[in-house]
């Protein structure tokens, strides 16, 4: 896989564990301030997400994208 269609789904898996991290923060805090940061944490995360998902898909409009190869490889 290339390099940079490798480091764009390394920005996915970053979004996803972002994703986890505010939703399991979110259900253990204690008072309303993690609240507030776990909701910032979880809104940058579905923006990069985003964002990371719209790189893919001009990477396959423009024929560079060259499959998704299991993220845990190196």
């Amino acid at each position: 896989m290339k390099v940079c269609n490798k480091n764009i789904l390394c920005v996915l898996k970053l979004g996803r564990e972002l994703l986890f991290c505010a939703d399991r923060g979110d259900m253990q805090r204690v008072d309303d301030s993690c609240g507030v940061l776990f909701g910032m944490v979880r809104d940058s995360a579905y923006k990069i997400i985003d964002l990371a998902e719209k790189e893919r898909q001009r990477h396959i409009e423009k024929g560079t994208w060259d499959g998704d190869a299991p993220e845990t490889s190196s």
